[in-house]
């Protein structure tokens, strides 16, 4: 496998994929191009100068015309600094302005991505796509591309003038020039698997650091440390050896090309000084010659080098291109985009009230990367106003439901009706706007109190704000913050509690007025006395609301207008909490458990 991803590694052809986000920057990039070219020229002319001075005011023995040549070699020098100092500008911003169309265009894409996509790759491997990835394709078409035009135009521009000035010579040297590219690549390659490896190996000693930082606990707990010191001295060891293999090739490779340039420059010292003792000559020409010889090696190397990494930034490509190509599993069609709009410009004019009628006709429904139906025809009438509880061990599957609803997933056949409508007849937009959710793992956005709840009502007042925390019993915890609604939380809330950060989301979804009501495990995080205020709460909130509110603790449902008992992941009873304990059932046995575990927690 190593190897078949290595060998793949090393072909190109990605660079078509990024035309649409490129286009926006092809007159810049095409003013850089000249640019460079320009500049190369320069540098190509500079060993003309030297052959002059050499000619006329050494060997010629005069400074005649002394002045037009300073001025000369001045105006060319000027031009090169201006040159060089409007192509690094141009270059730094082509650069910063492909980033960030391009994680502009990623990130807008990750929002209109539904769930199953997120459950498939880790935060980690998005924010990589995200972040690193488009570093190095901006840095592919703005510095990777000047090296490649001034590197090119340079050698073409040598081999012109070195033909000018003496072909013979010239046809001398020209063989030397496949052989060391070959030699460069040669050692490209090695380089570019090894580097990888490096990367690779250095990420597994940052996943130990990380593992034995976070952690500690656990390993002094397990008194494993001598295990978890031998895997971390095994990788770093590994690190190490790779790290000095990478030095010696390149050692070798920079001795090569050393070598290789000593030896061209042999050839023309050889060759030259025989033309030049029989005047056949110029030592003007000569030391040109010689400067070629020695610049050319360069330049092969530069471009070995920048093709070897454009052939690496391939991966980067494939990979973002990848992510912006990716289709979402739930969209809007094109009619009800146009009605109603889309995430970015949604058309709130045409919005209609959503009252909260809830139907699942027919419904049947297995997760994207799985084939065992959850849901198989399954029918359920919820009017507005109804109190739902799905109920069921933990990693039963009792957010189906719920994420069905939410029309975070779409059912693979029958229909979700709301408001006696399929959900697909209106856009996502709609329907979230009237949802509220309380996730079992809630989540603050970096920022204030004030601002995370104003994330549910946009213009909330702080009264509104007030009502919303006092309601669920958040109110005295933002009193005893030092900043009260503009105390900070942290990035994801780290500067609160678990159970905190559970009553501030409770409070912002409360915020928004949703005719829906997700609880998703909503008091799991809180303390028993919390609980209970929160219960209190939710028992004021849900009235003239839907509510489907998934629970662990059957204590806390007993009051639903009907549950529903989920078991491996399928609907195996539904009723209300007397109906289900008569038929003693599953739930009756769930129920029976936990009264008898909270019976011999209390003795």
């Amino acid at each position: 496998m190593k190897k078949e991803n290595e060998t793949k590694s090393l072909r190109f052809f990605g660079i078509p994929r990024l035309l649409p986000w490129l286009v926006p920057f092809r007159k810049r990039m095409l003013a850089m191009a000249v640019l460079g070219v320009l500049s190369s020229l320069v540098d190509a002319v500079y060993p003309l100068f030297n052959r002059y001075a050499l000619d006329h005011f050494v060997v010629g023995k005069t400074l005649d015309t002394l002045g037009i040549f300073l001025a000369l070699y001045i105006a060319v020098l000027i031009l090169q600094v201006v040159d060089n100092y409007v192509t690094t500008y141009w270059c730094g911003k082509v650069e910063m302005g492909i980033d960030e169309a391009l994680r502009n265009a990623a990130f807008s894409h990750l929002q209109t991505l539904s769930f199953s996509y997120f459950s498939k790759y880790s935060v980690g491997y998005l924010h990589a796509r995200i972040m690193s990835d488009t570093e190095s394709i901006g840095s592919l078409c703005a510095w990777h591309l000047m090296d490649v035009v001034w590197n090119g135009a340079y050698l073409v521009c040598v081999l012109i003038l070195m033909f000018a000035l003496d072909a013979g010579l010239a046809l001398r040297i020209l063989p030397l020039l496949p052989i060391a590219a070959l030699l460069i690549w040669y050692f490209q390659k090695k380089l570019i698997l090894l580097n990888r490896k490096i990367r690779e190996a250095n990420g597994k000693i940052t996943g130990d650091f990380n593992e034995g930082i976070t952690g500690a606990e656990t390993i002094r707990s397990l008194a494993i440390g001598d295990l978890v010191q031998d895997h971390f001295e095994e990788d770093a060891d590994s690190y190490r050896s790779l790290g000095i293999r990478a030095g010696r090739t390149s050692s070798l490779f920079v001795s090569a090309v050393t070598m290789f340039s000593m030896f061209a420059l042999a050839v023309v010292l050889y060759q030259g000084g025989n033309l030049t003792l029989s005047g056949l000559l110029k030592v003007g020409t000569l030391s040109a010659f010689m400067s070629y010889a020695v610049g050319m090696m360069e330049p092969i190397q530069n471009l070995v080098r920048t093709f070897s990494q454009l052939i690496a930034i391939q991966a980067n490509i494939e990979r973002l291109t990848g992510l912006l190509a990716t289709e979402s599993d739930v969209t809007d069609t094109k009619e009800v985009v146009e009605m109603y709009g889309d995430v970015f410009h949604p058309k709130r004019e045409n919005f209609e009230p959503l009252c909260g009628d809830v139907e699942f006709r027919d419904v049947s429904f297995h997760y994207p990367d799985g084939e065992e139906m959850v849901l198989s025809h399954f029918n359920l009438k919820v009017p507005r106003g109804t109190n739902v509880a799905i109920v069921g061990e933990t990693g039963a599957g009792k957010s189906t439901l719920a994420n069905l609803v939410c029309r975070f997933y779409e059912p693979t056949g029958g229909e979700i009706l709301i408001d006696g409508r399929d959900v697909r007849e209106r856009s996502q937009m709609w329907l979230h706007s009237n949802i509220g959710c309380v996730l079992q793992t809630p989540h603050l956005f970096s920022g204030s109190v004030r601002e995370n709840l104003r994330y549910g009502k946009p213009n909330a007042t702080d009264e509104e704000i007030w009502q919303a925390l006092d309601l669920v019993s958040a109110g005295d915890v933002v009193r005893r913050m030092e900043h009260g609604l503009d105390s900070e939380v942290g990035e994801g809330g780290d500067l609160l509690s678990l159970g905190e950060k559970q009553l501030l989301s409770f409070a912002r979804a409360l915020l928004s007025d949703p005719r829906i009501l997700i609880l998703d495990e909503a008091t799991a995080s809180v303390d028993t006395v919390t609980e209970k205020k929160i219960q209190n709460a939710i028992r004021k909130i849900i009235q003239g609301r839907t509510s489907f509110v998934i629970a662990h603790r059957l204590s806390t449902v007993v009051d639903a207008d009907v549950i529903l008992v989920v078991k491996d992941g399928k609907i195996v009873e539904q009723g209300t909490h007397r109906e289900l304990l008569r038929r003693k059932g599953y739930y009756y046995e769930l129920f029976t458990r936990q009264f008898e575990e909270t019976a011999m927690d209390l003795a």
